[in-house]
């Protein structure tokens, strides 16, 4: 006797499991996307040439501590940036927006510009990742947190600033053209959401693909 008809699923029994299954997938998507990994979109040019306009990478959420869904505290810490580090963050003056940039300094490090050239702690900093786009020096107007043009004051001079303990000093790649800590000040560091870990497509449109930057480790 055949057993198959044991096998049977009324409509309703098969869309309670469908249900069911769209449930789990979404629960461990959420887990994902709040506990390990995290797409995002690269929409403008300040990490020129790390990071290009299309550019989308995968940021680990773990790198540094964990957060609760919807809260941007971390709960408790699972490690600490690094100089060099691509980090995702809250933008400081408008946390609703992320912004993608560079760690140059940690708690204690004295940052300072001069004519372009980044020093942390008295030493030139060597930079093989970096471009200028604009030869021209502007010179200095103050110190950080400069009001007005954010495209002159600071940009290519800074008087030192030690690095708060708990904050980060993060610089774009695109030196000429990312307004960072030279001009807003310093990222905390339990806000930041995680490092830039793999870019894993790249394209403007779904016909311009940049093939050669798909899978490319981020450092």
């Amino acid at each position: 006797m055949s057993d198959t008809a044991g096998l049977y699923q009324t409509p309703f029994q098969s869309f309670i499991d469908f249900l069911k299954m769209i449930s789990v997938a979404l629960v461990i998507a959420m887990v994902i996307r709040s506990f390990l990994l995290q797409p995002y979109f690269i929409p403008s040019s300040s990490m020129l040439n790390t990071l290009q306009e299309g550019d989308r990478l995968f940021v680990t959420k773990f790198s540094y501590g964990i957060h609760l869904p919807f809260i941007s505290k971390e709960i408790f810490t699972t490690g600490e940036p690094a100089h060099g580090d691509i980090i995702v963050f809250p933008f400081p003056n408008n946390p609703s927006l992320d912004y993608i940039k560079r760690v140059v300094g940690l708690p204690g490090d004295v940052i300072e510009v001069r004519h372009k050239q980044l020093y942390r702690n008295g030493q030139a900093v060597h930079e093989d990742y970096i471009i200028h786009q604009d030869p021209n020096i502007i010179p200095s107007q103050g110190n950080i947190f400069i009001m007005g043009d954010s495209r002159r004051g600071v940009r290519d001079n800074m008087a030192p600033v030690t690095v708060p303990a708990g904050k980060v000093f993060v610089m774009g790649d695109n030196r000429d053209g990312s307004e960072d800590s030279r001009f807003w000040g310093f990222v905390d560091k339990d806000t930041i959401h995680g490092r830039a870990l793999i870019i894993f497509w790249s394209s403007t449109d779904w016909v311009n693909i940049q093939w050669n930057r798909i899978g490319n480790m981020l450092r």
